[in-house]
């Protein structure tokens, strides 16, 4: 049985009047893929933002509730949120590498947090880029700008980038939504080996491709979450109409 890594319990979120999320409830398994759908501006993102404080960074924004990681809410007092996102890291819709070298972007991270040390950024680089399943791709062109990269190498190297200053969490919001088939499936597939060290959160319209990689689903609806299960029983037997209907494609 996995654990819970995250639990987030009556968490309310509202951009000024707007009630954005509505009391969502939700435990996260660690070290597997949960999925969130639902139709455009449900809030599935802003969810995913909430789970390692990026929508701090919006004026305006009042949270209610609590997110714990490993037992601690991230909300608490003195909390570092440099450090809590160094822990949860994020991988955005549209690949944003810095513009610098290939390996700088990757070894942007561990300098930040102290690393120095050449041989030791070197091999941080490498298993990264590694584990993002592009190192044979680009070994050669390390010094190389990374905007000279395609838009499915450029998100696997942002992936890379995550990975470096080692999380324990990975969201992705829509990570392959600006890609082409051949580089989703490259995606999709490092998302599944990815499983195995982290926890993985990914917001996606594409309901075939949460059928596909995750373990949980949970389905969203105008700021609420309606359902949250196990991906096969969300999809073979949902629980709730509306998930029913979302999923069979008779709205959204």
């Amino acid at each position: 049985m996995l654990a819970n890594k995250i639990i987030t319990k009556d968490l309310n979120l509202y951009y000024g009047e707007n009630h954005a999320l509505k009391t969502v409830n939700m435990n996260i398994k660690e070290k597997a893929v949960t999925a969130f759908i639902g139709p455009s501006g449900c809030g599935k993102s802003t969810f995913l933002k909430t789970l390692n404080r990026m929508n701090d960074l919006i004026p305006g924004v009042r949270i209610e509730g609590t997110v714990t990681l490993d037992g601690e809410d991230i909300y608490g007092q003195g909390v570092d949120t440099t450090l809590l996102r160094k822990k949860i890291g994020m991988v955005f819709q549209q690949p944003n590498p810095f513009p610098m070298s290939i390996y700088d972007n990757v070894a942007y991270g561990p300098r930040i947090h102290g690393i120095k040390h050449k041989a030791q950024l070197d091999e941080i680089v490498e298993k990264s880029l590694r584990s993002a399943a592009i190192f044979d791709e680009v070994k050669d062109r390390m010094k190389k700008s990374a905007l000279g990269l395609s838009g499915g190498q450029q998100q696997r190297l942002c992936i890379a980038r995550a990975l470096a200053v080692e999380p324990e969490v990975l969201l992705m919001d829509e990570p392959t939504s600006a890609l082409d088939p051949i580089s989703t499936l490259k995606i999709e597939d490092l998302m599944a080996e990815l499983k195995s060290e982290y926890t993985v959160v990914i917001v996606t319209h594409n309901m075939q491709q949460a059928a596909r990689i995750s373990d949980y689903t949970a389905f969203f609806l105008v700021g609420e979450m309606v359902e949250f299960n196990t991906t096969d029983e969300i999809f073979a037997r949902p629980k709730d109409k509306r998930t029913e209907d979302y999923i069979t494609g008779r709205f959204g």
